[in-house]
């Protein structure tokens, strides 16, 4: 949903149009030019490359991966690093643990500021290459410096990763998506090397859900989508899934399961009250959404695997 202009006090929609149904990339510039010359030189770079780790966000495993890095890294040893697990619930990571393994996937759950976490990184993307060395019936020379590229999303955490491993800040980390713009060469240990990579976006958009979860996530940036269907999408979540901790978070005494009225809850809890004693809605997306990215609705998971 692009980005609309409103006033401050327009009560939020519910109701989902038939091209809101089927919303893709067409309706709104999910690659810039920046984000093609990306991609393009991950292509160029896995020639340089002897592992490549793409970075997800372990709150929405599927909608947080790019199928084109898939296309791209084929033949390429790869290590998928589902990242924040100090965000999700821990019994829908046990069951997406479940479901990659019976994909075949070659995976590992982290939090990227856990260094003892992040170290196993390393230990499971050796593990891989030694037994593809088997396979190929050779070994890996002890002499020759192992390089690593990490991929991902927009603000799946590559950066911290790199910057965890490295045990100092060397990358960029920001609070917003497209923050690192350039290819960077980072060592991270003895016969260890990195590439970070910039974000990037897939070129397509399954889905209206998938686009307020990116959102949600802080993957697309708010000049892009549209606050208010970020924030209704998350309250709605929460209400089935956090209700609880809602309530807790915004000292609320009733909640109700009904989204304009917890919205208004909201409101009067923080103080978002216009003149006529009206409702502030926009200060209140905001506010949702900037506590959901702070943790403060406790582990929250938007996604569950197929079939459970």
């Amino acid at each position: 949903m692009a980005k609309n202009k409103s006033s401050k006090n327009k009560k939020p929609s519910t109701e989902l149009t038939p091209e809101e149904e089927a919303f893709n990339s067409a309706n709104a510039n999910w690659a810039p030019g920046h984000m093609t010359k990306a991609m393009n030189k991950i292509k160029e770079n896995l020639s340089r490359v002897d592992i490549v780790l793409e970075v997800r966000d372990a709150r929405a495993p599927l909608m947080t991966s790019n199928l084109t890095f898939t296309d791209k890294v084929k033949g390429k040893p790869r290590l998928i690093i589902f990242n924040k697990t100090n965000l999700a619930r821990d019994e829908v990571i046990t069951l997406w643990k479940k479901w990659l393994s019976k994909q075949g996937e070659k995976f590992i759950f982290v939090n990227a500021l856990d260094k003892q976490s992040i170290t196993q990184v390393i230990q499971v993307s050796m593990d891989l290459l030694k037994g593809r060395a088997r396979e190929a019936q050779t070994n890996l020379d002890p002499n020759t410096t192992v390089k690593m590229m990490i991929i991902g999303l927009p603000n799946t955490g590559k950066s911290t990763i790199i910057n965890t491993l490295a045990g100092r800040s060397i990358t960029k980390v920001a609070d917003k998506p497209g923050q690192t713009q350039k290819e960077l060469w980072v060592n991270v240990g003895p016969g260890l090397a990195i590439l970070d990579t910039p974000g990037v976006l897939p070129p397509t958009i399954k889905n209206r859900r998938q686009a307020l979860q990116l959102s949600a996530l802080n993957a697309i940036s708010e000049r892009i989508m549209d606050p208010e269907g970020t924030a209704c999408y998350l309250v709605e979540h929460l209400l089935k899934n956090n209700a609880e901790e809602v309530k807790a978070h915004f000292k609320m005494e009733n909640l109700t399961h009904d989204l304009i009225d917890t919205l208004n809850e909201i409101a009067k809890a923080r103080g978002c009250i216009l003149k006529g004693h009206e409702y502030d809605y926009e200060r209140v997306y905001q506010i949702v959404i900037n506590d959901f990215r702070k943790g403060f609705f406790g582990p929250v998971s938007l996604e569950h695997p197929p079939l459970f």
